[in-house]
This record gives structure tokens, C-alpha cells and sequence, in this order.
């Protein structure tokens, strides 16, 4: 093969390659490699097209923002295109971009704006006359997906903006991300539950918004910042800072910090401090954002087929150290999933020291061909859980071995199988004693039946001495066995004993929770209290009365109903009340008279005063019926700050539309 079928074949190769991750990136929410290698291969791409013109293709994917339109959701066409920045890692270009720049337009007098770069996914919000109208992704640039439902229940995303003269219309974009603190919770309670946890919080925020189900959207702790403009009528700005400080004023969440800088040598001072500060904001970043103030030049510049020529980002290198692999072990989830974790010689990462990091599946170890003994890189992903990023395979000996994943549970030896649906691995052993460790564990938790003082030492060691079989035993052991346990004495248990006596009268929606029905959080939990008056009425409840719940969409309607026919929940449940737990609820019984006495309402949105259980409660105790959703048969619709799809339903339908102070006339 001669040398021009060599770059004619590396040229098609790496199309194809880029094309496959932008898929799993953008797609599926789940990038088979770091950044910084997705960025080489754009980069070898890139210096290859421009070198050998001749084999440039109109369908290039370096001329691709990247994303396809979702199935489920209605496609918007964008009135100004939503692009994607040019990006760098060296810092010699951007002193090429500064001298690009002068160089294009020589009369331009300008100064620089540097931004956070956060490692979220790209949204535009419309707002008519102050009203939000329609949210979108990017999608391909041109067309995203309309996800405006979704976005409504983003808490920093107003409704309506805080001005008393909005402009005619207003199109801002910006970036839904996850918080740090939100995706380690998100995360710890979907392993809780058995499900797949996300990579990092990037790949949190696009699982989320791609929900179908508004309801689910509403539990992930999303936030949002705002950074630039699209169509709008009614208003100008000169400057990008300008921009920025009307949005605030709008009532739009916009960066925490910026820089203005006079010229290239201020940016990089400000990259350094961005860079000291990058742990210390709530939100995951990767880099800066570098944009001219003076907007008046931007059509001067002008745009690349995906690109804006005024702005660029520069991103950080990933911090990473290499260790060695010392070994594969396995981790037996409360649902019986087997999980590969790596053990590693400790090293500092971000800094913290890094014992060991989640391999995720069998699947992941073959795809990064890990070997036992490697030595390999480790990153914090989204610098918040530790993950193994790469192979060091240039220093291999010979000694390493390869890992297959047991044929029988390491924990108690029994059978193993692996679902239609799934990758991963399950024990089917309901007596493991992983699984009973963990499930006990989830039972006591604070979220769920809150006993305080048992912890991961006692619960083994009941495990171990064969004193419990499930949750319902923790009920039956006696002082004297608390007693005899290792580190326990007389008070603790007392101490004991007295939080397991308090647990037995724990509101109904912590048992719910605590039973571990999979996809069942606390707020799910906290809904199905308000519908349901005790456990029997909620086992018998059938998947349509249960998806019409605040909350409840049908994937987790299923789990609930999936849950309560297996039989051995079903002797959970009785074994649960024959050791007096409670399984009734604790809210008062609605009143049969009242002044919203044969009244149905909707609740929409946040409240000024009330939170939405405070304002259900009041409408009940004065006989009045609380739904979820907006139908004929609705009298009010309460509407509070960001009212979502209900309010314009009820718009539709003429049904009376009232907020906080309107219902407490009512009542």
C-alpha cells in the first residue's frame, strides 16, 4: 500500500472512529474514552483534511456539532444556529487565535472575557415578552429536541424573567450541568436501587434530559448557567459583559465568576487562577472559555462551518497519576450485582489518595483491556469518583494476567446469571450475605427506617452469627444478643433497642423506601404515601392509578408492581407487620366537609409559602382532592413559580387558575 492509501485509509478510519464516539457521547450518554483522547483524534483529523484537501468530504464529521435529534421529543429548528467552540490545549494557539484575530479585522479595538468552561450540555431557553416559551438541546446546530417540559422543572430556570419590561423576545443559551454533590447522591442511591451509575456528572445531566417523563427530571438535582444570546427583538447589547449583567438582572443564573481582560497575557493569568479555582466550584469544569467583549465585531469575524472565529476554549489537562493494578476484586450489590472494582496502589489524585476505583462491568475491563499488574492512569471522573482511564501497555513484563469475572458469587458461592437486558452479572442467592449486608444496610439508612447506631460492623456480625434472614429479624433479636456482640455494651444496647422500638412507628413512605423497590426514592416514596392510606391499598394498586401520581412514571409504576407480586416480598411484608411495624400512614383522613368540600385541584409549580405536601395537606383537611394531572373534571389549578405543562393544559381547558394567595382565600 503505498503511502497516499496509507492517509486515504487513516482518513476514513478515523471518520468512522470519531463518528462512534460522538454517538456514545452525544447519543448515549456514555464516552468509551477520555476527552483529551477524543480531542487527539479530532486534532489528527483536522491536520490531515487541511493537509490533503483533495480528500476532504462534505460530510466530514469535524463539520458535525454532534448530536441527532431523540426519539420521544419534537424537533425545533433554532432561528440562529447553536454552535460549538474550537477548542485547544496548548497555549501557544491561542496566542495564534489572538493573532488571527487582530490580523482579520486591524481596526478592531477589543478586550477579552474569560468564562468558566462547565462540562454540561447546551440548551436554549426562549422567552416571549418575559414568558418562557419553549428549552432545547443543540442537537445537530441546527435542530435540537424540544425538551421545554423538562427544563421547567430546573429550580434556577425562571418562568419568567424579573423585569417589569422584558424585550419582545429573548433567546439565551447556555449549559444544564449536575452538581458534584448532587451526582455523588444521584449516584450512591442508584447503586442502593441496582441501577447503572453514570460516569460523571456531564453524562448525569444528559441521562437526565433525555427523560420522556418530566416527573423523573424533577428528582435529579439539576442546576443551570447562562452565557450567551441568541434571536432577540426589543434589545442590544455592546458587550458580552453587558450581556452577561442583564441576564442577572433577568433573574437568569450566569457564571459565579468572570474575568474582563485588556489583552492575551491577562487571559492566561486569569486561566491560571481559574485553573487554582477549579475544585471550588459546585459544578464540574474543564477548562476556560474565551470570548472578545465587543460584540459589534462579531459578524466580522464571522463563523466556520461549527464554529465561532471570536471565541475559543482552552482546557485543562485532566489530572491523572499512574499506578499499578494489583488486583480485580468483586462487589456484591444489594439487587445481587456483581461489580469489578480495582484495587490500586494508593495514589494522589486531585487532591485525595486513591485506593480503589469502580470498573463498572466486564464489558468496560475488555473494552480498556485491563490486565492484573498493569500499570494504568487514574483520573477522579468529573473530579468526584475515582476512575482507571488508561493502560500503560509500553510497560508491560509478561507477568500480568487477565481477569474473567467469577461463575459463582464470591460472597457465598452461589449460581450466577445474567439477564436478557442487562451486562452485568447477578448473584440469584436471596441468603447471600453481601446482598443481605447491603439490604439491611439501605433498611436502617436515614432515608429509610432511620436506626440509629447500627452500622456496617453490627450488621455483619449479625450476618455472621446467623441471627437474620432479612429486615424483619433485626425486630426479634433480644437485649441479651445486642449485648454479646463485639463492642457493645450495656447502654449502647439499650441505645439500640430504644431506635429499633422508634423505627417500628416510622411514617409509611421511609418503609416504602426502605424496602428497596427498585427506582423508589424518597420523593417517589413521599407520593405514594399521599395517595395511598397503607401498604395493602398500595400492593394492590394497578399500574394506571399508580403512573396518574405526582412523580410515579411507568417504568417505575412496573418496578412497584413487579415488586409486591414476587412472593417473598409478599412474606416480607407480613413478617414486617407480625413484628409491629407500621404500614399505615400517618396523615390525618381527609375531611368529608369543608369549604373545597367535592373540589378537585392541581398543584403546579413552587409555592411562595407552602411546600406542595403542606399545601396537599390543607386542601384535604378541608375536603378537597388533590390529582396530578389536569383534566375536565379539575376546579382550580394552583399555580407557583415555574408551573410546567399543567398550567398551559389548564389554559386549554378554561379550568380556573389561581396561585398561593387565591387557594388560601379558599380555604
Amino acid at each position: 500500500m503505498s503511502d497516499a492509501d496509507h492517509i486515504k485509509k487513516r482518513i476514513s478510519d478515523l471518520r468512522a472512529e470519531i463518528r462512534r464516539h460522538n454517538e456514545r457521547y452525544y447519543q448515549d450518554a456514555a464516552p468509551l474514552i477520555p476527552d483529551r483522547e477524543y480531542d487527539a483524534l479530532v486534532a489528527e483529523l483536522a491536520a490531515l483534511e487541511r493537509d490533503h484537501p483533495a480528500w476532504a468530504a462534505a460530510d466530514s464529521p469535524l463539520t458535525e456539532i454532534g448530536e441527532t435529534p431523540t426519539q420521544g421529543f419534537a424537533t425545533v429548528t433554532h432561528a440562529v444556529p447553536m454552535l460549538s467552540l474550537a477548542n485547544t490545549y496548548d497555549v501557544d494557539e491561542l496566542r495564534a487565535f489572538d493573532v488571527r484575530v487582530r490580523k482579520q479585522v486591524p481596526s478592531a479595538q477589543f478586550d477579552y472575557v474569560l468564562e468558566p468552561k462547565i462540562d454540561g450540555v447546551a440548551v436554549t431557553l426562549r422567552y416571549e415578552h418575559g414568558a418562557l416559551t419553549l428549552g432545547a438541546t443543540r442537537g445537530d446546530g441546527r435542530q435540537g429536541d424540544d425538551i421545554t417540559r423538562n427544563l421547567r422543572t430546573i429550580k434556577a430556570i425562571p418562568a419568567r424573567l424579573t423585569t417589569t419590561a422584558p424585550p419582545d423576545l429573548l433567546e439565551v443559551r447556555g449549559e444544564v450541568f449536575m452538581p458534584k454533590a448532587g451526582f455523588v447522591a444521584l449516584n450512591e442511591r442508584r447503586a442502593a436501587e441496582g441501577q447503572p451509575v453514570f460516569a460523571n456528572p456531564r453524562n448525569a445531566a444528559v441521562g437526565s434530559l433525555k427523560q420522556l417523563d418530566p416527573r423523573i427530571v424533577a428528582q435529579r438535582p439539576l442546576g443551570a448557567v447562562c452565557y450567551a444570546l441568541g434571536a432577540c427583538e426589543g434589545i442590544a447589547f455592546d458587550t458580552h459583559a453587558e450581556l452577561l449583567a442583564t441576564l442577572k438582572d433577568f433573574g437568569l443564573p450566569v457564571h459565579p465568576r468572570t474575568w474582563i481582560c485588556p489583552d492575551l497575557d491577562a487571559v492566561l493569568a486569569a486561566l491560571t487562577e481559574l485553573e487554582s479555582l477549579r475544585h471550588d466550584f459546585p459544578f464540574e469544569i474543564d477548562g476556560g472559555v474565551i470570548k472578545i467583549n465587543q460584540r459589534a465585531w462579531y459578524d466580522e469575524w464571522g463563523y466556520t462551518a461549527k464554529s465561532p472565529r471570536w471565541a475559543v476554549a482552552y482546557k485543562y489537562e485532566p489530572e491523572r497519576a499512574e499506578t499499578t493494578l494489583k488486583a480485580i476484586t468483586i462487589q456484591v450489590g444489594r439487587t445481587g450485582i456483581l461489580t469489578p472494582v480495582a484495587e490500586l496502589e494508593p495514589v494522589t489524585v486531585a487532591g485525595s489518595t486513591i485506593h480503589r476505583a469502580t470498573l463498572h462491568n466486564e464489558d468496560e475491563i475488555r473494552r480498556k483491556d485491563l490486565l492484573i499488574g498493569d500499570r494504568v492512569w487514574v483520573e477522579k471522573a468529573g473530579e468526584v469518583i475515582p476512575a482507571v482511564v488508561g493502560v500503560r501497555k509500553e510497560k508491560r513484563t509478561g507477568n500480568e494476567q487477565a481477569f474473567t469475572m467469577p461463575d459463582t458469587c464470591p460472597a457465598c458461592g452461589g449460581p450466577v446469571t445474567r439477564r436478557a437486558d442487562e451486562v452485568a452479572l447477578r448473584c440469584t442467592n436471596r441468603q447471600c450475605p453481601a446482598q443481605l449486608k447491603q439490604w439491611v444496610r439501605h433498611f436502617a439508612a436515614r432515608g429509610g427506617m432511620d436506626i440509629d447506631g447500627l452500622g456496617d460492623a453490627l450488621i455483619e456480625q449479625l450476618i455472621n452469627r446467623q441471627w437474620i434472614e432479612s429486615p424483619a429479624d433485626l425486630y426479634r433479636i433480644t437485649r441479651e444478643q445486642w449485648r454479646s456482640l463485639e463492642r457493645m455494651g450495656e447502654k449502647s444496647a439499650d441505645n439500640l433497642m430504644q431506635a429499633l422500638d422508634a423505627s417500628r412507628q416510622r411514617d409509611l413512605w421511609r418503609l416504602i423506601f426502605a424496602l428497596g423497590i427498585p427506582h423508589v426514592g424518597t420523593r417517589s416514596a413521599q407520593a405514594l404515601e399521599a395517595h395511598f392510606p397503607d401498604l395493602d391499598h398500595l400492593m394492590a394498586a394497578s399500574p394506571t392509578e399508580l403512573e396518574a401520581l405526582e412523580d410515579i412514571g411507568p417504568i417505575m409504576a412496573q418496578a412497584i408492581i413487579t415488586f409486591f407480586a414476587a412472593p417473598h416480598n409478599q412474606a416480607l411484608i407480613a413478617d414486617l407487620k407480625a413484628v409491629g411495624v407500621n404500614t399505615a400512614s400517618h396523615r390525618p383522613a381527609t375531611a368529608r366537609t369543608g369549604p373545597l368540600q367535592g373540589k378537585t385541584l392541581v398543584l403546579t409549580g413552587t409555592l411562595p409559602d407552602m411546600t406542595r405536601d403542606e399545601a396537599r395537606a390543607r386542601i384535604e383537611a378541608a375536603g378537597g382532592k388533590v390529582t396530578s394531572s389536569v383534566s375536565q373534571k379539575t376546579d382550580y389549578v394552583v399555580a407557583g413559580e415555574n408551573a410546567g405543562s399543567k398550567l398551559d393544559k389548564a389554559q386549554q381547558l378554561n379550568i380556573t387558575i389561581i396561585d398561593e394567595k387565591g387557594l388560601l382565600d379558599l380555604l
